[in-house]
């Protein structure tokens, strides 16, 4: 980059190089990382498209398109994840929140109360966007995290203070429901488990591959983490307490045989918005 270098022209080498390099959504990628080096808005970015760009930010964004090419994810690059229209902090201890397990959000929202308290679980927490997220939108809600990462712990920590929710989301560490307490119930459990078989996780693409490999790695099948969270939300659940979760598109049938084979009622999979199994669902059973 040398001469003057607008705005502008800058997007446009930045888009072109990126696409050929094959980077994913070579527009949109450029516009987050200029936008995070000029600590603006994407927005904004075109409003002053002819402004030129001192030496330093070029220098800084050189540096951010040498690291993204390297494989980094644009999440870790600039710290930031957008999840249910909420800014969360992101780096490589935790794995980067996807748009589909906005779902499972959706999914927990339609069974916690609106006007009343209510417990949620999220095993398996990472950055903490699961039951952030809960908190967040239900106002009387009590929530408790589990993640066996302490550094996950940490930023889960980070981002429900971050976002004025740290007095009602509470962060254990430790193996799923290890950490909680004996008497502890539910009205909802939620988690987005590690579901990816070993085997698999060579060929995923190199920015997923620089995610938490504890937070990809569901054993040889892909399921280990999801039997122990189906099992051991039974333990914890309330009478006609959901449990929510999210899976790979390819484990429907496996997961829904394990609900009903763990005895839930409306053992169940749902697509997400590419018509991809994605979310798995089981009521606590109530006793009669």
């Amino acid at each position: 980059m040398s001469d003057t270098w607008t705005i502008r022209k800058v997007l446009t080498w930045t888009t072109q190089h990126f696409e050929k390099r094959g980077v994913d959504a070579p527009r949109l990628t450029a516009e987050v990382l200029l936008a995070h080096v000029l600590k603006t808005t994407r927005v904004r970015l075109y409003v002053d498209l002819d402004r030129p760009m001192e030496k330093t930010e070029l220098t800084t964004f050189r540096a951010l398109i040498e690291r993204r090419m390297a494989g980094e994810p644009t999440q870790y690059l600039t710290g930031v994840r957008e999840f249910y229209n909420r800014p969360f902090k992101v780096d490589p201890r935790v794995l980067i929140p996807r748009p589909e397990t906005e779902l499972l959000v959706e999914a927990a929202l339609h069974r916690l109360p609106k006007d009343a308290p209510g417990t949620a679980l999220d095993v398996c927490t990472g950055s903490g966007c699961l039951a952030i997220s809960l908190a967040a939108e239900r106002p009387q809600a009590t929530v408790l995290a589990t993640d066996l990462s302490p550094d996950a712990c940490t930023l889960a920590r980070e981002n429900a203070q971050a976002l004025g929710v740290a007095e009602r989301v509470t962060v254990l560490q430790g193996d799923l429901y290890a950490p909680l307490p004996p008497d502890a119930r539910f009205d909802v459990v939620v988690s987005n488990p590690p579901y990816i078989a070993t085997g698999e996780i060579a060929g995923l693409s190199p920015e997923v591959r620089r995610e938490p490999r504890m937070a990809l790695d569901g054993g040889p099948d892909g399921l280990v983490l999801i039997r122990k969270v189906v099992q051991g939300a039974r333990r914890v659940l309330k009478p006609g307490g959901l449990l929510a979760m999210e899976i790979g598109e390819t484990q429907g049938d496996a997961v829904k045989a394990l609900l009903q084979a763990a005895g839930y009622d409306d053992a169940r999979v749902e697509k997400d918005l590419e018509r991809r199994d994605r979310l798995a669902f089981g009521t606590q059973p109530v006793a009669i």
